[in-house]
């Protein structure tokens, strides 16, 4: 297995995501082949997603909590996709991961070209860049308007999920997605039923570089309503 540290797959830890990146995207989620991407589901579409995804941590441990839905991780960074491409491949050639994998994509300009709307039972927003100053907050992945297209791709019922260790950032996350009517958030008594919760908190690479330098996390799940 490549590690992380290899030279190949260093990469600066965020990028901007409204810069002018060559990227390959569908016309309209119709024309998204994502047997490419799945060979062993033929019939099947991505009903989880993973926006950020990293290094790939959670899309591994989701692959066995969900093994008869397809998740998708979407990376803006080359190298770190990359890196995520070989791990999966290491997993398929030991007969697991089927059921993973990752695309270069942008979520912020072209989400809805890629998924249908109601497709996606659960979205990931985990850890993402801060961007810290003011001028830079319409770069957050989580604002008023972003959510309106995640919530066009999210089934009635679907949950999206938002961990980070920056409370500013939580506190900005929190103010939109309460204030979007399309969204419910969850109370803490349903966050401890869904396993999701966990591990999205601690197998990420992200949550565990929180847990090794004794950090604090912020995190809530809203539901998608109609």
């Amino acid at each position: 297995m490549k590690q992380k540290k290899v030279i190949f797959h260093k990469q600066r830890a965020h990028c901007n995501p409204l810069s002018h990146h060559q990227l390959d995207y569908p016309m309209c989620p119709s024309s998204m082949d994502w047997s490419k991407l799945y060979p062993d589901f033929p019939d099947q579409a991505p009903e989880i997603a993973d926006i950020g995804c990293g290094y790939g941590g959670l899309l591994i441990s989701l692959s066995t909590l969900f093994p008869d839905a397809l998740i998708l991780g979407g990376e803006i960074r080359t190298n770190v996709v990359k890196y995520v491409q070989d791990r999966i491949a290491n997993l398929r050639s030991e007969n697991s991961g089927k059921n993973i994998s990752v695309l270069r994509m942008n979520a912020m300009k072209f989400l809805p070209n890629f998924f249908f709307k109601g497709q996606l039972s659960k979205l990931f927003f985990l850890f993402p860049d801060p961007h810290f100053k003011k001028r830079k907050h319409k770069s957050r992945i989580i604002t008023f308007g972003l959510l309106s297209e995640y919530a066009y791709v999210l089934k009635n019922g679907g949950r999206l999920y938002t961990a980070t260790d920056v409370k500013d950032l939580f506190d900005w996350q929190v103010s939109q997605l309460d204030s979007h009517p399309l969204f419910r958030r969850l109370p803490e008594e349903e966050l401890l039923k869904d396993p999701c919760v966990q591990i999205m908190l601690h197998q990420t690479e992200e949550g565990k570089k929180v847990d090794r330098n004794l950090g604090q996390k912020f995190y809530f799940v809203w539901e998608r309503i109609s």
